[in-house]
């Protein structure tokens, strides 16, 4: 199977993750948007019970502005996405959206930014514990 996105496994607990990846990732020019607590939202709307799993919408404004100025239309892909989430053994996994894989991949034009938005990502996954 190929690998969605770039991923690190972390010694930090699922809170601590919670906690310190956003400060990464304003470290790199980005805000947390949205957070979606999925295991919340599938109790709330299935009545299933699931590990411990969010989804941080991260935005880099200067560049989201440079690649929506150069094609509107990438605003479906966005924001970046970074999932926290604990696996079945325990251990916390940190993975963010590839844009090398979304939005470069979808218009070729977008390469030059989407590299750049990649580097930063994965200098956020770098510093993860």
């Amino acid at each position: 199977m190929a690998s969605i996105g770039m991923e690190k496994v972390s010694s930090w607990g699922f809170d601590q993750a919670l906690e310190r990846v956003p400060e990464l990732l304003k470290g790199e020019g980005f805000g947390v948007l949205t957070q979606i607590d999925v295991q919340a939202t599938l109790k709330e709307k299935l009545g299933v019970d699931w590990r411990r799993y969010r989804i941080l919408g991260a935005c880099n404004p200067s560049l989201a502005h440079r690649a929506l100025s150069a094609v509107p239309e990438v605003g479906v892909l966005l924001p970046c996405n970074v999932a926290v989430y604990e696996r079945d053994d325990g251990k916390v996994v940190v993975r963010a959206v590839d844009p090398m894989q979304t939005i470069a991949a979808a218009e070729p034009a977008l390469g030059e930014i989407a590299g750049e938005v990649r580097a930063r990502l994965e200098r956020v996954l770098e510093k993860i514990g």
